[in-house]
């Protein structure tokens, strides 16, 4: 297989046409009107779609699509470093810098004493490195915390893996697994009274402790929490479209239908996934 590579030429060629288009649709004259009324506020959650959209390319194994995405995250990044540069704030230049010098750093191994590292021995290195970055970017007028540096925009579930992460460097875990079900039961207990109290706060609460533990239990068990309600997500709706198609096969009503008789389907369909 020919594998397509780009000269250096070529790539910061690209590159300048980028900048240049998106310095294009933010000029104040001749701009696109939309592209001139937004701010970071309104575009990060685009950026945060865009990540999302990348990976949904790579999980369905399609190539050609994780082009055109990495493309529209890559716009996210000039979209930002153009704004901030009206801003007087940074430029292009100093984001790529930033990162260049970031992955020199984080790496002395490839760009400095030349110490061969395994994978963990590198992970654990990569850690010390991020720490003491931490460390010199902490708010002097904070304590320092093992917490610090876990981005408050991170989808919940995976902000939640984070925190127990730092957390548990700190000895702040469970060393097994039973007692983190017997703190799921508590949860669920939890939950229930809640309920029983009708106060939506306090059944808001309770249910943001289960999910909680329900995280602790997945990173304990090596499992991603975001990817396995991602698998979950895409099960859930590969099974219910199976069965609205089933009941128009039938020319049945699906909405018409009882619970049991949904559940039914719901069964039907299942039986044929494993068959």
């Amino acid at each position: 297989m020919t594998v397509k590579t780009d000269t250096p030429d070529e790539a910061a060629a690209a590159f300048t046409e980028l900048a240049r288009i998106m310095a294009k649709l933010r000029d104040p004259v001749s701009g696109c009107p939309w592209d001139l009324e937004q701010d970071f506020a309104t575009i990060a959650p685009y950026t945060i779609e865009e990540a999302y959209e990348v990976a949904d390319a790579i999980e369905r194994g399609d190539l050609g699509e994780l082009r055109d995405e990495l493309g529209d995250l890559l716009f996210q990044v000039m979209f930002h470093s153009r704004m901030a540069e009206e801003q007087g704030a940074f430029a292009l230049a100093d984001v790529v810098h930033a990162i260049n010098d970031k992955m020199i750093r984080r790496h002395p191994h490839v760009f400095g004493d030349g110490t061969e590292r395994s994978a963990h021995e590198q992970t654990l290195a990569w850690e010390e490195v991020k720490a003491a970055e931490r460390a010199t970017k902490a708010d002097s007028r904070a304590p320092a915390s093992a917490l610090d540096g876990v981005a408050r925009a991170l989808p919940a579930l995976l902000r939640a893996e984070k925190l127990q992460k730092r957390a548990a460097r700190t000895g702040f875990d469970w060393t097994e697994t039973p007692p983190i079900f017997d703190k799921l039961e508590e949860e669920i207990a939890e939950v229930k009274e809640a309920i029983a109290g009708g106060d939506a706060d306090a059944i808001e609460d309770e249910v943001g402790d289960l999910l909680f533990v329900v995280a602790n239990l997945a990173r304990r068990l090596s499992v991603d929490p975001e990817q396995a309600l991602r698998k979950a997500n895409a099960k859930f709706e590969r099974r219910f479209r199976a069965m609205e198609q089933a009941a128009s096969d039938e020319r049945v009503d699906f909405s018409a239908l009882s619970l049991d008789e949904q559940e039914a389907y719901w069964q039907r369909v299942k039986r044929a996934e494993r068959a």
